[in-house]
């Protein structure tokens, strides 16, 4: 008699056989394919640090014009006629107008408290202020003279920046790799390690200048001037940039 209950164990049974074969053979290949030396390869990582000095080649200033009145329009007419002056005397040293921008342009009331606490209205403010970035600082003290003279009445700090920091801190990262590389030679060298190659590369973003502030303008963020007699001497000095980087390398 034909036992089908016996015919489908020995189908299932055979099956199975070959599918543990299947994988024993995809293990055993894949084993053959790692490194036979080291199945794990080991990574050594070793930094280094670079820094470029760099004169700031950019002076940005804050120049605002407050302006009080009772009647709006005469508010907006005054400020107008004074931001207009000084934009084209500005413009008139040679600063591009692509440097000079609208920073804030507010109308606020002001107001008065009696005694008995209520507040009588006595008029408004209006307070517009334009940034200027000044590349040519020889025009620093010329500029800062024109703006008061034409009703500026509050300047902001100077503050010296960097335009194009990235060539500053290309020459730093260079010297960071170059140190990296010469330390894991050393390194190795010492030990005995032998080095691979690279397989990662890590920059610290961390180190790069903060703005320089002109120690005359220092203190608050703007203040009240009067018009300068003599253009006064401004002493940029150099921004140093740090930049750190860690080489990982393979080992054999």
């Amino acid at each position: 008699m034909f036992d089908i209950s016996n015919r489908l164990f020995k189908i299932v049974a055979g099956l199975l056989a070959t599918l543990v074969a299947y994988l024993a053979f995809q293990i055993l290949l894949g084993y053959k394919m790692l490194p036979q030396n080291n199945i794990y390869p080991e990574v050594f990582s070793v930094s280094g640090e670079g820094k470029a000095s760099i004169a700031p080649d950019v002076a940005t200033v804050d120049l605002g014009i407050i302006t009080e009145g009772d009647k709006v329009e005469t508010i907006i007419q005054a400020n107008t006629e004074k931001m207009n002056a000084v934009l084209t005397d500005i413009k008139a040293l040679g600063i591009a107008e692509k440097d000079i921008k609208t920073k804030n342009y507010s109308l606020q009331p002001r107001y008065d408290w009696t005694e008995s606490g209520t507040r009588i209205a006595r008029g408004y403010t209006l307070t517009q202020t334009i940034e200027v970035k000044i590349r040519d600082f020889s025009k620093i003290g010329n500029a800062l003279g024109v703006a008061s003279s034409r009703g500026v009445n509050n300047i902001g700090d100077l503050q010296f920046t960097i335009d194009d920091l990235e060539k500053a801190k290309s020459v730093a990262r260079e010297k960071a790799i170059a140190q990296a590389k010469a330390k894991a030679q050393i390194i190795s060298q010492q030990t005995g390690l032998k080095l691979k190659k690279i397989t990662n590369v890590y920059e610290d973003t961390g180190g790069y200048p903060y703005p320089a502030y002109d120690s005359v303008s220092m203190g608050s963020s703007m203040k009240t001037v009067a018009p300068p007699t003599v253009a006064p001497t401004i002493q940029t000095g150099e921004q140093e940039i740090t930049v750190k980087v860690t080489l990982s390398y393979r080992t054999k």
